[in-house]
């Protein structure tokens, strides 16, 4: 009998570990319990929800056309809702609503405390309002560069269908899709545990173990970390400018051109350089903190052999495309003589490309850095493909034939349980109607769009074909290999001079396949913190719509009452420079204006470029075929080359600066912290990062609107705005013989 209960008893214990996720991070941050009794539709949710969403949709449209833009994501408002519902909770009236047509059921907009699945519903509606922490909807460039840059007419009727179909287009195949990347247990999404280590400390009480020493709560450690980073950013948002990046170097040899271009970290190589700018850490690449380690090492070694061996060699060493006749780190375009190109020059007026102006100026120009920017994104959306298929296709494949008698851990058999699932019919209802009403504006709105209806059938499938591939890479990563480039070249081979058919093909088909990825990332937020799926459906729909039509509001009251708004060359002092706007309208020119056959065909001088598609594709069968020949090294398998050859994918806007700060906070934090203190990381790591980001957003909004609306700016050394900050004007200088610039020596 005794024989019979313990077998018993180890039967439970292992049914019990085979339910826990395999993954540790996931069983140190998210509860395995449920409270269905919890309500989620309430008045607390819709106007909180609601008001979050429109507040974010404006402030994040306003700041994108700043000199220094401000994503504000939802992490401020998981923070600031909070003492709103629980006030919420405690003076509303407690009177119960009979509900005509539905039977017994009652309404009151106070149903009780204000509790954590109510949270999580409003911070998704707010979420939806940076464009799932990417900022504006990201259509809304394509309004800028027509009306601002190509001074061309767009109505607004027509801006709003594009802004609305190109935002939801992703969601009807993301939702067919989950079973793949959701439900199962190893498909984590890390970034999500930033949300919910922050929503336990806000709604759970600790309780202290008896006979331990007693430790700080995570809400209070909260508290305390915010107020310092808000204080603190006061010095490198204002005061102190110059502490968002130290380059001694720069300082130590203040009239050497190369000395500014190895020593500068915004526009150059960035050795020695550091900040103390939580904002430069965390701004292009995200919360270092929520990063595993095992995607931070990939990050730092392609970074490496990219940043310090790939460009040096290509610019010092070897010149390749005569590299020293421009900076070694820009985004703009240049003529051979090492000029700023005239774009404007080159446009017809048919509103395409002027081909004599062309010949007359010559061919475009990149620096050397943006030109290896653009093979190495070649390479990574080459090497997703074969290293998903290679590593992950087998058991997608098994997921398929088999995706309901798979294991599941406890997360997938709650959710199963508790709640009813989405119709799938539901998505592939929205799915066609927002085809047919894209489809719509191509065909009888063709003029303002320029693009015909077989490209958005293509754009759509391009979109659909790697969803799957890289949210794996998303899911277990925390890095989204993005489709900006693979399709801008598409189009621009296909339907070359048209830029607005260009962009609007790289929106369709990147913007969709990005929704379609942030759309799976909430639902496994919502995954595991036990919110009916349909709820979560509802809220990100309606928000994608709210927030896509304040973001087209805002851009059209900007683009029409503020004079001279994203032309810095007319109004020097202007803080209306538009950086996003303008690196959009850059990239119009080079794949759609002037087209991939004059840059990277053999019309151009960059075509050597294209062989990065076949190294990228052969490289993870390098790797696989290390994995199968020794099986034993489990180092071998974390080689992720998606990851490590699109390590550099930010770059340009991304600084150097930017990443060296990035990598040496992750690995502090997610490799000696996780390591040698592994229950302050479990308690505290996720808090730190979420205080650090909404003490900088709080900051960022109060420096701007007590200083920046009135252009209160100081002028000192360490924060004037007509000085460069980092004192390293000459890192934009080219370095060959007889080069003359504006402001730099000649060699």
């Amino acid at each position: 009998m005794e024989a019979l209960e313990t077998e018993a008893a180890q039967s439970k214990e292992v049914l019990k570990e085979e339910e826990e996720s395999p993954i540790e991070q996931v069983r140190l941050t998210v509860p395995t319990t449920d409270d269905t009794s919890l309500p989620v539709w309430t008045f607390r949710m819709w106007f909180l929800g609601v008001l979050s969403c429109a507040l974010l949709s404006f402030l994040n449209q306003f700041f994108s056309y700043r000199r220094q833009p401000l994503v504000i994501t939802q992490i401020t408002v998981q923070v600031a809702t909070l003492p709103i519902g629980r006030l919420m909770a405690s003076i509303l009236p407690t009177t119960k609503f009979r509900i005509p047509g539905f039977g017994s059921r009652h309404f009151s907009l106070n149903p009780g405390p204000f509790n954590m699945k109510e949270h999580v519903l409003i911070s998704i509606f707010a979420n939806a309002g940076s464009a799932f922490g990417n900022g504006p909807a990201y259509a809304v460039y394509i309004v800028d560069i027509i009306k601002v840059f190509y001074h061309r007419r767009i109505s607004y009727y027509t801006a709003w269908l594009l802004i609305s179909t190109t935002q939801v287009l992703g969601y009807g195949w993301a939702g067919l899709l989950r079973k793949y990347v959701v439900e199962p247990a190893h498909m984590w999404w890390p970034s999500t545990l930033v949300q919910i280590s922050l929503f336990r400390a806000l709604h759970e009480k600790e309780e202290e173990e008896e006979g331990k020493k007693r430790r700080m709560t995570r809400v209070k450690f909260f508290v305390i970390a915010l107020v310092c980073s808000f204080c603190w950013e006061f010095f490198p948002g204002y005061l102190f400018q110059t502490l968002q990046s130290i380059s001694w170097v720069c300082w130590a040899f203040p009239n050497s051109v190369t000395a500014h271009q190895i020593g500068s970290g915004f526009k150059g190589l960035g050795i020695g350089a550091l900040t103390l700018d939580w904002t430069t850490v965390a701004s292009f690449l995200f919360s270092p903190l929520i990063c595993p380690f095992f995607a931070i090492a990939n990050v730092f070694v392609g970074y490496t052999l990219i940043v310090y061996v790939v460009v040096p060699i290509s610019y010092w060493g070897l010149n390749i495309y005569s590299a020293k006749t421009f900076p070694i780190y820009s985004a703009d375009l240049f003529t051979a003589q090492g000029k700023e190109y005239n774009i404007s020059l080159i446009v017809n007026d048919n509103f395409e490309l002027d081909r004599a102006q062309y010949k007359q100026q010559g061919n475009v120009h990149l620096s050397i850095f943006f030109a290896l920017a653009y093979g190495f994104g070649f390479a990574t959306i080459a090497a997703t493909l074969s290293h998903v298929a290679l590593f992950n296709g087998r058991e997608i494949y098994d997921r398929y034939r088999a995706s309901s008698k798979g294991k599941e851990d406890i997360h997938t058999r709650l959710m199963k349980k508790n709640y009813k699932d989405i119709p799938s019919w539901w998505f592939y209802l929205l799915l066609i109607v927002t085809i047919a009403v894209s489809l719509a504006l191509c065909i009888f709105l063709k003029k303002e769009v320029q693009m015909p209806w077989w490209g958005l059938l293509f754009a759509a499938a391009l979109a659909f074909a790697f969803t799957l591939p890289i949210s794996i890479i998303t899911a277990t990563t925390n890095q989204t290999p993005g489709l900006n480039v693979i399709t801008e070249y598409i189009m621009g081979i296909i339907l070359p001079g048209r830029p607005i058919a260009n962009v609007c093909f790289k929106t369709y088909g990147y913007m969709s396949m990005s929704q379609a990825i942030s759309f799976l990332g909430d639902f496994k937020l919502g995954h595991y913190m036990k919110i009916p799926p349909r709820s979560m459906f509802l809220v990100q729909f309606l928000g994608t719509i709210i927030a896509g039509t304040i973001n087209l509001s805002v851009a059209w009251w900007l683009l029409t009452t503020v004079e001279n708004i994203c032309q810095p060359n007319i109004s020097e002092n202007s803080p209306w420079t538009c950086p996003h706007s303008r690196v959009f309208f850059d990239a119009s020119v080079i794949w759609g204006l002037v087209g991939p056959k004059r840059i990277f065909g053999s019309q151009g001088d960059y075509s050597a470029l294209n062989w990065f598609f076949l190294g990228g594709l052969l490289g993870p069968c390098a790797v696989w075929l290390l994995h199968k020949a020794f099986p034993k090294q489990s180092w071998i398998p974390l080689i992720n080359l998606p990851v490590l050859l699109g390590a550099t994918g930010y770059m340009p806007p991304a600084t150097t600066l930017n990443y060296t700060s990035w990598i040496l906070v992750g690995t502090f934090f997610n490799f000696f912290i996780f390591r040698y203190r592994k229950k302050w990381w479990q308690r505290y790591n996720y808090i730190l990062s979420a205080a650090l980001d909404a003490g900088v957003a709080f900051m960022a909004v109060l420096i701007y609107f007590s200083f920046g609306m009135e252009n209160r700016n100081l002028h000192w050394w360490g924060s004037n705005p007509n000085i460069d900050i980092e004192h390293c004007e000459l890192a934009s200088c080219p370095t060959a013989k007889g080069i003359s610039v504006d402001g730099c020596p000649i060699f």
